[in-house]
């Protein structure tokens, strides 16, 4: 009586290894991980997405030149642009004759910062009473429905690129088909800066040779995400998107 039994158990003994190694989970590698990184969302999470960035720089007279540019991204946007606004004050100040003087200092080294990878921020200083501020800013909000934005200033298409000068510098917009860069040549050798987003990541670089000057780069991420929770219909299309990654081996 008992070997039908003993036959049963060990024939499902000897099927636990097969079953084993067909379910056995696939290693997916680095590489592939960083691919899919950020590229899921939840559908209908997210309500708008919004990128505001300025830069600006501030001679020991008080002249400022930069430009703030802002870009949002809701269920109606035809087509994702960024509009620049250019910053451009005439200072009243009495600056004494160390900060108007031509600058002296010298900054060396650095390649390397046009091949780093996410957020980086820099500040070197060869000269005296400056200031630098680089801030980036996450900020993620609940809503039901996108806000208001007025867009204003000028619309930046790719391939293109916006300028203006004064006393301060010379400043450049330009859009190309990895990003926006900000770029501000300060006069009388006081300087320059660099802000850029582009390809994944963030660049924010001042170089102050002068005395007397502030320079500011400043970018905030702003998201929307709905309040209400997903209901299960929306998270069974979830999966369902993400069965469609079997077809391409993961």
């Amino acid at each position: 009586m008992k070997n039908p039994l003993l036959l049963a158990v060990a024939c499902l003994a000897a099927s636990l290894p097969i079953h084993a190694e067909t379910f056995k989970p696939i290693e997916l590698k680095d590489q592939e991980l960083a691919s899919l990184r950020g590229r899921y969302v939840m559908p209908g999470r997210i309500v708008s997405f919004g990128i505001v960035m300025s830069s600006t720089w501030q001679n020991a007279k008080g002249d400022v030149i930069g430009a703030s540019s802002s870009l949002q991204v809701q269920q109606s946007t035809i087509k994702p642009q960024f509009y620049v606004s250019t910053i451009n004050e005439k200072g009243t100040g009495t600056p004494t004759a160390s900060s108007t003087a031509p600058g002296t200092g010298s900054v060396t080294g650095g390649a390397g910062l046009n091949t780093t990878e996410g957020v980086t921020q820099v500040v070197r200083a060869a000269g005296d009473n400056n200031a630098a501020y680089n801030n980036v800013d996450i900020n993620v909000t609940k809503a039901n429905q996108a806000p208001v934005v007025q867009q204003q200033g000028q619309a930046l298409a790719a391939g293109q690129t916006l300028t203006a000068e004064n006393g301060a510098g010379a400043l450049s917009v330009s859009a190309s088909g990895v990003g926006v860069q900000f770029n501000i040549n300060a006069s009388n050798n006081q300087g320059s800066s660099v802000q850029r987003l582009a390809q994944g990541g963030l660049m924010q670089n001042s170089t102050l040779l002068g005395n007397g000057n502030l320079v500011s780069n400043v970018t905030s991420l702003n998201v929307v995400m709905r309040e209400s929770v997903p209901t299960a219909a929306s998270l069974n299309g979830s999966l369902d998107q993400l069965k469609g990654l079997r077809t391409f081996g993961y």
